[in-house]
C-alpha cells in the first residue's frame, strides 16, 4: 500500500480558476463561500463569458483553441503569478488530471486544489492503477497497458472483441470507442488517440473487455492530507451517449444495501492504494451483484451536485478546506445520504441525430426554478457555443424526498426549460424521464441505443404549430450578452473584446 503523500498545503486566500463555463462559475461560487478571492482565466472565444464576469479578476490565456489558452500550462502559471493567486483550480477537464499543472503549481509555490502531481501519474496511468486495485482486493476487469497500434490489435484478439478502448491520460467520456469486431479496431484507434491528444494532449489509449447490458456506477470518494478518507456513496451514470453520461442519479437504483456497503469499501480501499488526497471518484462496472473497478477519476465529476444534494457536503468548498491544509473533519460515520437527486445535462447536441454536437448563438433561454430544483451553469441569452469546447451548457438537478419524488420535480423543471438558437438535449430528457425502463430503474449502458433510438418518432398533435414557434422565437434579434462592470479587469476583458 502506498503512504499517502502529504502535499504542501497552507491557508489559502486568492484561487485562481484554470477553467471555463459552468465548472469555472461553480468553483467561483464555492470560493466566494469560502472567503477566498477569486481569479478567471478566459481565451479569445470566452471574452463575454459568464464566468469571466462572476470572477474578481479575469486574465487572458490565449486563442480559442484550448491547445494555445485552457490546456497551456505556461499560461495558467503565468496568469496565477500576474493575479497574485496563491492556488489553482482546475475544475475538471482540461488539465484537471495533468500531473504537469499540480506540478508547475508546486515548483511556483502555487497550492494546487487537488491530488499531488505524483498521484496524478499514477491515477493518469490506468494500468498502475488497476494493478493497485486488484493489489487491494478490489476486482478488475481484463485489460492492458497503454500500448502501439500493432499491440493494441494483437491483446484486443487475445482479450477477445468486443472490446474498449480508452484514453490513458483522461476522462469524460472522451477517447473512449467500443469496438466490436478486429475489422474495426484500426480506424477506433486513431480516432480515439485524436480526441485524447486534443482533449487531454495525451495520445496513450489501451484496450479493456467490455461487459453488454452492465451498469456504469461510481463512488465519490474525499481525503485529506493526514489520511482521512471517506466515501460518499454512489451516483448511477448508466444513461450516456457516445460513453458520455447524460443523465446521473444517486443512489443508485440498482444497488441494495449490502452491495452499495461493498463498493464503498472496494472504492475506499483502490484510494488509499494510490494514496489519493482531495475529492476523487472511483468507477465501476456492475453487472447482476458483480462489480469491477475501472479507474479513478482524480478530479471533481461533472455529476457531482446529485452528491451534494442527498449528502448536503459541498464538494467543492472541502477541495479548497482540504487544499488549505483543514482535516476532513467527519468520519464515515458523519455520511448520512438522504432523498434522491438527479440531474440532466443540457447540452448542444442534436438528440434527433445521434447526439451530434451543434455551434451557432442561443437566442432565448429560460431556466426552470422552485422547491428542490438546482441549476448550474453558464448559460445566458445571446452566447455563443463554438466548436472550440465541450458543448455542455447547463446542468439541472432535482432533489425529492423519494426517487419518483426527484423525477416529478425534473420532468417538471424540463418542461420549464426553453432555449432557442440550437438544438439541445432537453427534448430527450422529457422523453427518458417519462420512459417506464428509466422510471422502473432498470436500464443500462445501454439504454439510448436500444430504448432512444428505436422510440416512436410520430410527433404529437400540435408539434408542427409548436416547431413553427420556437423558429420563429430563434429568429428574433438576439440579445446582448449580459456583463456587470467588475472594474478594471472588466475593462481590459472589453478592449480585447472590442479589439
Amino acid at each position: 500500500m502506498n503512504r499517502p503523500e502529504r502535499p504542501k498545503s497552507r491557508p489559502l486566500r486568492r484561487v485562481l480558476v484554470a477553467n471555463r463555463g459552468e465548472i469555472a462559475l461553480r468553483v467561483i461560487r464555492a470560493c466566494r463561500v469560502s472567503g477566498l478571492g477569486a481569479v478567471a482565466v478566459y481565451s479569445d472565444a470566452d471574452r463575454t463569458a459568464a464566468h469571466v464576469a462572476a470572477a474578481d479578476e479575469a486574465h487572458r490565456i490565449g486563442p480559442p483553441p484550448a491547445a494555445q489558452s485552457y490546456l497551456s500550462v505556461g499560461a495558467i502559471i503565468d496568469a496565477a503569478r500576474t493575479a497574485g493567486a496563491d492556488a489553482v483550480h482546475p475544475g475538471y477537464g482540461f488539465l484537471a488530471e495533468n500531473p504537469a499543472l499540480a506540478q508547475a503549481c508546486a515548483d511556483a509555490g502555487l497550492v494546487f486544489v487537488g491530488p499531488p502531481a505524483a498521484t496524478l501519474e499514477r491515477c493518469g496511468d490506468k494500468a498502475e492503477t488497476r494493478r493497485a486495485a486488484r493489489g487491494a482486493g478490489v476486482p478488475i476487469l481484463p485489460g492492458t497497458d497503454p500500448l502501439d497500434d500493432a499491440a493494441l490489435a494483437r491483446e484486443a484478439g487475445r482479450i477477445g472483441f468486443p472490446v474498449l478502448l480508452k484514453a490513458a491520460g483522461g476522462g469524460g467520456g472522451k477517447g473512449i470507442h467500443l469496438v466490436r469486431a478486429a475489422a474495426d479496431l484500426a480506424d477506433a484507434v486513431r480516432l480515439a488517440r485524436g480526441e485524447a491528444r486534443g482533449a487531454f494532449g495525451d495520445d496513450r489509449v489501451y484496450v479493456e473487455k467490455w461487459l453488454d447490458r452492465a451498469r456504469h456506477v461510481e463512488v465519490q470518494i474525499l481525503a485529506d492530507a493526514a489520511g482521512s478518507l471517506v466515501h460518499l456513496g454512489e451516483r448511477e451514470c448508466s444513461i450516456q451517449r457516445r460513453h458520455q453520461k447524460v443523465i446521473e442519479e444517486a443512489p443508485s437504483p440498482a444497488l441494495d444495501a449490502s452491495l452499495r456497503d461493498a463498493m464503498g469499501r472496494a472504492a475506499v480501499a483502490a484510494a488509499r492504494a494510490v494514496g489519493y488526497v482531495n475529492a476523487g471518484t472511483v468507477e465501476f462496472v456492475v453487472s447482476g451483484r458483480e462489480f469491477y473497478f475501472l479507474e479513478i477519476n482524480a478530479r471533481l465529476q461533472v455529476e457531482h451536485p446529485v452528491t451534494e444534494m442527498v449528502t448536503g457536503r459541498d464538494l467543492a468548498c472541502l477541495q479548497l478546506a482540504i487544499a488549505g491544509g483543514a482535516p476532513l473533519g467527519f468520519g464515515q460515520d458523519g455520511v448520512a445520504v438522504r432523498g434522491h437527486a438527479i440531474e440532466a445535462r443540457i447540452s448542444a447536441e442534436d438528440p434527433d441525430a445521434g447526439f451530434v454536437p451543434w455551434v451557432g448563438r442561443v437566442g432565448e433561454a429560460v431556466l426552470p426554478g422552485g422547491p428542490g430544483v438546482r441549476v448550474d451553469g453558464a448559460l445566458v441569452a445571446g452566447m455563443e457555443v463554438t466548436r472550440f469546447y465541450d458543448p455542455i451548457l447547463a446542468k439541472v438537478i432535482a432533489w425529492g424526498e423519494t426517487r419518483a419524488d426527484a423525477i416529478a420535480r425534473l420532468a417538471q423543471a424540463m418542461r420549464e426549460t426553453v432555449i432557442t438558437g440550437v438544438p439541445t438535449t432537453v427534448p430527450f430528457h422529457r422523453w427518458a424521464l417519462a420512459h417506464p425502463v428509466f422510471r422502473e430503474g432498470s436500464y443500462t449502458t445501454r439504454f439510448v441505443e436500444t430504448e432512444w433510438e428505436s422510440r416512436d418518432r410520430t410527433p404529437p398533435d400540435g408539434a408542427a404549430e409548436a416547431a413553427a414557434t420556437l423558429a420563429h422565437l430563434a429568429g428574433r434579434a438576439v440579445p446582448a450578452p449580459v456583463s456587470r462592470d467588475g472594474g478594471a479587469w472588466a475593462q481590459a476583458a472589453r478592449r480585447d473584446a472590442l479589439s
